[in-house]
């Protein structure tokens, strides 16, 4: 008797044990439904040390995933070709990526064409034009900060030269230089922008050497479409101020460095990935200006801007930010005189996309 109420206590303790195992662990269900259950991936033409295009970049990755605890990987200088981009897409997916972003010009159609393989991916690409059911694409009215950057640029130069190292000649690096070419005239008619090209969009040594060929040639204000600090440091040296661009490179260049227009590309990474999460994300065409949560801005003035530039720019930026101010409304005319925007008139996002001229006061080619 007394040995069938020992195996009968036996069996009590261990069902309490099994039961205790399966009901009392932890539930972690509410935990994992709060983790997002997307991978973003991001293709990067150049490095993210760059402090420039790239840099800004990957700071909007950063953000994302500060604001959305979203997991993020990341491929840099990725060339612009057919196999690179193929590439990248496919490790990016190999390695569970529901969202790429590919942020440079020449990634469009290779992404346009993946991602037909890859309907479950949700693909954007920065600056291009194309569409597919599962790719967007986005950018900003940089022009709009163009326009305020020159402003401090045709406010400080003195011999009316100012110089403009350019990548390449596409349509976003043209809608930049003549934004900020009648930026400059908005406060100097007399001032001229002599460009030169270096078909490169990250090569420091290249970039700055660029620089200096305008300087010599009589430019005391360099402004840039780069994404190093080299033309920064090229006017430096030559004990003249600069422009920078993407980010504010105040410190790397501080010398030289006057203001910069510049990129804040995260909220609108948020934006689009928070979408994705709730399955609400489609396709769009983006082009969100500086009333936009001012995915575009100007880095703030430094004590080498002109006196009296900051009350110009920001009365400038107030009344682009209302609609008071379009950078782009006529009268406008090219390098020849010949009218390219009748007064009253204002460019339509199809002519700026594909805008293939430059303002009068522009010197040098669209090569």
């Amino acid at each position: 008797m007394k040995k069938l109420l020992r195996i009968s206590i036996i069996l009590l303790l261990v069902s309490a044990l099994i039961l205790t195992g399966c009901g009392g662990a932890p539930d972690t269900s509410d935990d994992v439904a709060d983790v997002p259950s997307v991978k973003v991936g991001f293709i990067y033409i150049g490095p993210i040390g760059d402090l420039g295009y790239t840099y800004a970049h990957d700071q909007g990755r950063l953000y994302l995933e500060e604001e959305l605890g979203v997991e993020t990987i990341y491929q840099e200088n990725v060339e612009e070709s057919q196999q690179a981009v193929e590439t990248a897409v496919r490790n990016m997916v190999d390695q569970g990526a529901t969202v790429i972003f590919g942020t440079s010009f020449g990634y469009m159609e290779p992404m346009a064409q993946l991602s037909s393989e890859f309907p479950e991916v949700s693909f954007m690409h920065c600056s291009g034009y194309m569409m597919t059911d599962n790719m967007g694409n986005y950018f900003g009215a940089m022009e709009e900060a163009r326009y305020l950057s020159g402003i401090v640029a045709g406010m400080k130069t003195e011999t009316n030269e100012i110089g403009y190292v350019a990548a390449f000649p596409i349509p976003e690096v043209i809608r930049g230089i003549n934004a900020f070419a009648l930026g400059a005239q908005s406060v100097n008619p007399d001032a001229v922008v002599n460009v030169t090209w270096t078909n490169t969009w990250y090569d420091p040594a290249k970039e700055k050497e660029a620089a200096k060929a305008l300087l010599d040639q009589g430019a005391d204000v360099i402004a840039q479409h780069q994404d190093t600090t080299g033309p920064q440091i090229a006017a430096a040296e030559k004990g003249a101020t600069a422009i920078g661009y993407n980010s504010d490179t105040s410190e790397m260049a501080p010398d030289s460095f006057m203001t910069a227009p510049i990129w804040n590309w995260g909220p609108y990474y948020v934006d689009q990935v928070q979408k994705v999460i709730d399955g609400t994300w489609e396709p769009e065409s983006y082009y969100g200006g500086m009333a936009d949560a001012e995915i575009v801005a100007l880095a703030p003035l430094t004590a080498l801007a002109p006196e009296g530039a900051q009350e110009v720019v920001d009365e400038a930026k107030d009344l682009i930010i209302d609609g008071s101010l379009n950078v782009f409304t006529g009268p406008i005319y090219d390098q020849d005189g010949e009218i390219k925007v009748e007064e009253g008139q204002v460019l339509t996002l199809d002519e700026l996309l594909s805008m293939e001229w430059f303002v009068q006061g522009v010197l040098g080619n669209i090569e």
